[in-house]
């Protein structure tokens, strides 16, 4: 059963150990029901509890990505705790911080991030400097921690193509590990089920193979059964094509990085980390297309 009162009736201590923020998403979703399908009891945070799966032995808590005494009540009590990244904003990297602060400060012993493939101060896709930033945080903050890096998920590349079946973008003949939400959120269950087994790691999470956008093209095509493909742009004009939708700079940044980090060779990787944790192989780019079709 679900509470979304629990904070008000109840001690933290008699809360779940075992916290989840995202859980009304694709992979802290997957994550979750994973969990509960192990047989984990859950406390999952919420901005809007009434708004979290209802599933059996989760609590839901009001949380939000800030450190203020209502976060830090939320907190108290939580062993582990899997943070998946706040919405994309211009200040994405402040409420980061700001919440691994109020983790740390509630006595969060162990927190499982869900971070980007190839993290760094300097990633050419733009938003995974954000993700080095929160990781270095994390570090600096004297919890342990496990970074999952996800490569880019299928699932988005799957509903690329336009409306005329185009594909555009700078991302020249550089290959992508593309990884499903599917997936990534099972290791995320792996992982926090045993979070002393990943204590200080960092795990690089991608699909079976890494492909060009041509052979994403091609997949598509074959699995659609509408003729896809995918258009070489320069950066230019993959920043004028993108016009017509009314943006911050910052957004620009990030859509056109995503292919930019293609060509610069840094989604180009292949682990074995979805078998490594969950025992199973990874779903590939077209198991994921012919479940979208």
């Amino acid at each position: 059963m679900t509470d979304t009162n629990t904070l008000k009736t109840a001690p933290a201590s008699s809360l779940p150990t075992l916290a989840i923020t995202g859980a009304s998403g694709n992979v802290g979703g997957t994550a979750a029901r994973t969990l509960v399908a192990r047989g984990k009891s859950l406390r999952l945070l919420a901005h809007t509890p009434s708004r979290a799966p209802k599933l059996p032995g989760s609590v839901a808590v009001q949380c939000s990505y800030e450190d203020t005494p209502a976060s830090r009540a939320a907190l108290t009590g939580v062993d582990t705790l899997f943070m998946v990244s706040a919405p994309e904003s211009e200040h994405r990297l402040l409420k980061h911080l700001a919440f691994v602060d109020a983790a740390a400060a509630s006595g969060v012993r162990h927190i499982v991030y869900l971070s980007f493939m190839n993290a760094a101060p300097n990633s050419t896709f733009t938003l995974a400097r954000t993700h080095f930033h929160t990781e270095e945080h994390i570090k600096a903050s004297g919890m342990t921690y496990t970074f999952l890096r996800d490569n880019f998920y299928a699932d988005f590349f799957s509903a690329l193509p336009d409306e005329e079946g185009r594909i555009l973008g700078p991302a020249g003949d550089g290959r992508v590990g593309v990884v499903s939400r599917e997936d990534a959120g099972r290791v995320a269950a792996g992982v926090l089920a045993e979070p002393g087994k990943y204590e200080n790691q960092t795990l690089d999470v991608t699909g079976p193979q890494a492909l060009t956008l041509d052979e994403i093209a091609q997949v598509l095509t074959r699995t659609t059964g509408r003729p896809v493909v995918y258009v070489r742009e320069t950066v230019d004009e993959a920043y004028e094509s993108r016009k017509k939708w009314p943006a911050a700079q910052w957004e620009y940044d990030s859509w056109v990085s995503t292919y930019t980090s293609i060509a610069a060779g840094e989604m180009d990787v292949v682990s074995t980390t979805v078998r490594d944790v969950t025992g199973h192989e990874p779903l590939s780019f077209e198991d994921v297309a012919l479940g979208q079709a």
